[in-house]
């Protein structure tokens, strides 16, 4: 049976517009946008009319950088995909895009398909796949080619994590002239693991073991030096390249160096970066363990660059690099040495709302909030328009939003899987009240209405900005 629900009277906000207007889904997909008051609006049937008064209209996030159930340090990512995708709705993202892991010594298929078996019948939003490249050898690399023409069309290395995602700068090559070949896009995790490990040794040597040491031997310099690596390697192979969570400013100038260069570049910035920093990590006693990541926070001043590079477009998408573990029984592993602390945080419930403050408080104006949140995420991962923006024939992925309501943020009352907050206490203005995912209400009106196994997987197209 055919469903029509209209949106009425709310601000629809795109990366390239903001219209007061009235939307119409119909069977999952938007149908129709008119001014709102007009007779084209006036006109709308529907089964359920949204008052959207007061209120914006946005297209759902795009978070291109989760890690749900994730393996890391002889534990899991706390999240599921059930959770996961549950906490995601409820932030006002829409769509996830998560990274299947090849075990060394496994291949690209193996790491997909257990991948998907994870997350099949259990997601409350639509999702897609990366495929992080663990073990480069000729048979994964013609596996490259069979997993774009399915639509897993970006492939994740990393220079850090000796002896567990390690590739050397050969292995880095190599996937990336098959990436040059087959339309994919690398993306990268730009830190200099070699180097990074003798500082760690030094370090716990000196008997430095708290937190914050894990801020001080990841050096932002080794983050430039990866970033700069990085880029030449892509300019010898031709292929493009997508850096993740940057989060340094010199890293920063390597991207906007060569962006400047015409060359197809592209950096990832997440919410931790822009507000949080070395602070956090030096909490005392043992409260900084919350707060490790790699790349690591770093000092507040680095702050300004990353502003300034989402405002300038050196800096693309913000992503959360979403990967939560519990204070309790999991950050703990790491007491008495910091390099055992399970490294990520959870954020996918946050972005959405911190980025709208960041609206408030001027860093990025409306339609930027939504450029770097929902469109170019879209965009940059082959799935625009179908999601990322609102307009006929895309997914109706459509959230409703409170840009006046003021909330606290806090594990007492967030849906992520995990016994802390990044930001607990954090006042923000800003929440989502509606979401709709494929026409579907998951969130309505601040209860979940949604459920498991909505989400289907997305298959992607090859990135949209390449020249």
């Amino acid at each position: 049976m055919s469903s029509r629900t209209v949106i009425r009277g709310g601000l629809v906000v795109t990366a390239s517009d903001e219209i007061h207007a009235d939307v119409l889904i119909e069977d999952g997909r938007v149908a129709a946008l008119a001014a709102s008051g007009t007779a084209a609006a006036d006109a709308f049937t529907a089964d359920r009319t949204v008052d959207a008064t007061g209120k914006y209209v946005i297209p759902g996030g795009v978070d291109g950088h989760t890690h749900m159930e994730m393996p890391f340090g002889g534990t899991y990512a706390s999240d599921t995909f059930e959770t996961g995708t549950r906490a995601a709705a409820w932030g006002g993202t829409t769509t996830v895009v998560d990274f299947a892991i090849q075990s060394v010594g496994g291949s690209l298929r193996e790491g997909l398909d257990a991948w998907h078996a994870k997350a099949e019948g259990n997601c409350a939003i639509d999702y897609g796949f990366h495929m992080i490249v663990s073990d480069v050898h000729p048979e994964t690399l013609k596996e490259m080619d069979l997993l774009v023409e399915e639509g897993v069309t970006s492939f994740k290395q990393f220079m850090a994590y000796p002896g567990v995602f390690y590739s050397d700068d050969g292995q880095i090559l190599r996937a990336m002239q098959r990436a040059a070949d087959n339309g994919g896009l690398i993306m990268m995790h730009a830190e200099n693991g070699i180097a990074i490990d003798v500082l760690v040794e030094q370090a716990l040597a000196r008997g430095e073991t708290d937190p914050r040491y894990h801020g001080e031997v990841r050096k932002a310099l080794l983050e430039a030096e990866a970033t700069h690596r990085a880029i030449r390697l892509a300019q010898v192979a031709g292929a493009p390249l997508y850096v993740v969570h940057v989060s340094a400013e010199e890293a920063v100038a390597e991207l906007t160096r060569a962006r400047d260069a015409g060359l197809n570049v592209f950096g990832e910035t997440c919410p931790q970066y822009l507000f949080l920093s070395t602070d956090n990590l030096a909490e005392p006693g043992f409260e900084g363990a919350k707060y490790v990541c790699s790349t690591p926070l770093r000092p507040r001043e680095h702050q300004a660059a990353l502003w300034r590079g989402l405002r300038t477009n050196d800096l693309q998408v913000v992503s959360t690099d979403h990967c939560p573990f519990c204070f309790t029984g999991q950050k703990e592993l790491g007491r008495g040495d910091f390099s055992k602390i399970p490294n990520g945080l959870p954020g996918v419930e946050n972005r959405m709302d911190l980025l709208h403050q960041a609206v408030v408080d001027g860093h990025i104006s409306r339609r930027r909030w939504i450029e770097i949140a929902c469109a170019t995420p879209a965009r940059m991962f082959g799935l625009y328009p179908k999601k990322g923006t609102i307009a006929p024939g895309a997914d109706a992925d459509i959230v409703v939003y409170d840009p006046h309501a003021e909330q606290v943020v806090s594990a007492a009352t967030h849906h992520m899987n995990v016994d802390y907050s990044a930001y607990e206490g954090r006042r923000l203005t800003g929440r989502v009240e509606t979401v709709f995912s494929r026409g579907e209400a998951v969130i309505t009106e601040r209860e979940y209405t949604g459920h498991a196994g909505h989400g289907v997987y997305t298959p992607r197209s090859t990135c949209q900005y390449l020249t």
